[in-house]
């Protein structure tokens, strides 16, 4: 498999999930300015929709599956013995989509907006409290669980913490939601995680020297 990537981007989500699950795997950089890959290729070739990740299943010519849901649960069930996300047709699959749905739309969407240079003040500020609130819930939601699903890691967790590193660079503070924090700071020391920041450049980065 590989994994075409952007360092730090929604594409760490996989990434971490591919190293929890222990699968072998390629790694490939996408400048999301030129489109371009690290090979040179056009990435518009590989995703038409232009953003990262996408995941090439085998090699040359292989499907290709995108968007970060439904590649992590791919990625899941390969690895049944992993525990990432509970059997296929059971109610506590459809809560772990449940779970992704909500990332996805509630924080990954806007984020999008924010990391949008033309937007308004105003409506970054919006956008920033109904982030907020949406922390809030999560808050609660993890006031007496390890994990969002109970007490075992899934790949909803791998897709929450890296919308939690995206939350300094728009001055939304983590430190306002202690058990979000503690989460993430959980989160950050596990070795999958360790090694994906790693391999992408991030360890170095202010927002990981906490939990290198």
């Amino acid at each position: 498999m590989r994994l075409y990537y952007a360092p730090g981007a929604c594409s760490l989500a996989p990434h971490i999930v591919l190293r929890e699950a222990d699968r072998r795997f390629d790694l490939e950089r996408v400048d999301l300015k030129t489109h371009r890959t690290a090979s040179g290729v056009d990435f518009f070739t590989i995703n038409r929709k232009g953003y990262v990740p996408a995941l090439q299943l085998d090699g040359p010519g292989s499907p290709i599956l995108t968007e970060v849901p439904a590649i992590v649960q791919y990625i899941a069930d390969l690895a049944q013995d992993a525990r990432l996300a509970p059997p296929s047709g059971t109610f506590a699959r459809y809560h772990l989509q449940e779970w992704l749905n909500f990332i996805a739309t509630e924080l990954h969407k806007k984020f999008g907006l924010l990391f949008d240079r033309a937007i308004p003040a105003a409506v970054a500020e919006h956008v920033r409290g109904a982030i907020g609130g949406r922390l809030l819930y999560l808050q609660d939601a993890l006031d007496d669980r390890a994990f969002l699903m109970g007490e075992t890691f899934t790949v909803a967790d791998a897709y929450l913490f890296v919308m939690l590193q995206w939350c300094p660079l728009h001055g939304i503070d983590l430190g306002l939601y202690p058990n979000l924090d503690d989460y993430e700071s959980r989160i950050a020391r596990r070795p999958a995680v360790q090694a994906a920041l790693a391999a992408e450049g991030l360890l170095e980065h202010h927002r990981y020297r906490r939990s290198a």
